[in-house]
């Protein structure tokens, strides 16, 4: 029987989480996440704990109190631009609470998988493998390779799990996803402007949910890319969900990067080559048709 405490579980990939284990019999599974619990009303027999994973004593109970078997940590600050208004916070969030769970983890032989990103590269020349040099554009990416290193040293067992631009339907969550995005901006018939210079293997919440639990029932070891197969730029992604849902793609203008004013500078062509993780865990993502379908049935509910 696995145990499986889940941070973040408030938020998207978290949420995906916890609804996949709680269906499983031979997992028991502890969602924690700060503050109230989002899924109460639709998963009222998931077992939660409010957690802060930036108050290290906080941590070390929980983790004491529940002895879970693996730890997926999913909780992390993942606004890019905020990363770099608010850095003292994203380290605080993305690399200290990495660093109690190792804690907690070391201490009471827990298994640590670690949910990171592929923005600690540069994009200069993506899709990537899990070996990789790391050189990341931002500070968002910066405070994930820190956690990544820390990870790395544990005297723990963990894997790493990198991924790629996530998205899919949360439930009582403020934060909308592109899919849903490009389909209400054309109904409402507003032009919408798409980056098209940008290159990423876009990834259904679902997909790094079973990339997590496969990681969890192989005890898998090391670093993974868990992410789709097909690289794409938003501007393919939009015209992709218009064709889906038969709505007007002359709405749709090209733009490049240059044209958006963020704070954080954004990596120009990452993705990820999978390989190892359909060979080593059995991983079998959607594609993003598949991933569009998925979204449309769920926001339709």
């Amino acid at each position: 029987m696995k145990k499986v405490l889940i941070t973040g579980a408030n938020g998207l990939l978290g949420q995906k989480l916890a609804g996949l284990l709680l269906a499983r019999q031979d997992v028991e599974v502890l969602a924690t996440s700060r503050g109230q619990n989002k899924l109460a009303d639709i998963l009222p027999t998931l077992p939660f704990q409010s957690l802060d994973v930036t108050d290290k004593q906080q941590v070390d109970e929980v983790v004491a109190a529940f002895r879970p078997t693996h730890i997926i940590h999913t909780a992390a600050m993942t606004n890019v631009d905020e990363c770099e208004s608010d850095r003292e916070g994203a380290l605080r969030l993305n690399r200290d609470a990495v660093q109690y769970l190792v804690t907690a983890c070391e201490k009471y032989q827990v298994r640590l998988v670690h949910v990171s990103t592929d923005f600690i590269f540069d994009g200069e020349n993506g899709p990537y493998t899990e070996e990789a040099t790391a050189k990341p554009v931002n500070f968002y990416g910066e405070t994930k390779l820190q956690a990544e290193q820390i990870v790395q040293q544990a005297h723990c067992k963990w894997a790493i799990l990198r991924t790629v631009l996530v998205y899919g339907v949360a439930h009582d969550y403020g934060r909308t996803n592109i899919v849903l995005w490009v389909r209400d901006s054309l109904q409402a018939g507003r032009v919408i402007k798409v980056v098209n210079d940008q290159f990423r293997t876009p990834t259904l919440a679902e997909d790094l949910a079973q990339g997590c639990w496969l990681a969890v029932e192989h005890d898998a070891e090391g670093i993974f890319n868990i992410s789709g197969k097909e690289l794409l730029t938003p501007y393919d992604m939009a015209l992709q969900v218009a064709d889906f849902f038969a709505l007007d793609k002359s709405l749709i203008d090209k733009a490049d990067a240059g044209t958006f004013s963020q704070a954080a500078k954004r990596p120009p062509r990452t993705g990820f080559d999978i390989s190892k993780a359909e060979t080593q865990l059995g991983y079998r993502p959607h594609t993003f048709q598949e991933g569009i379908r998925m979204v449309a049935q769920q926001a339709s509910v």
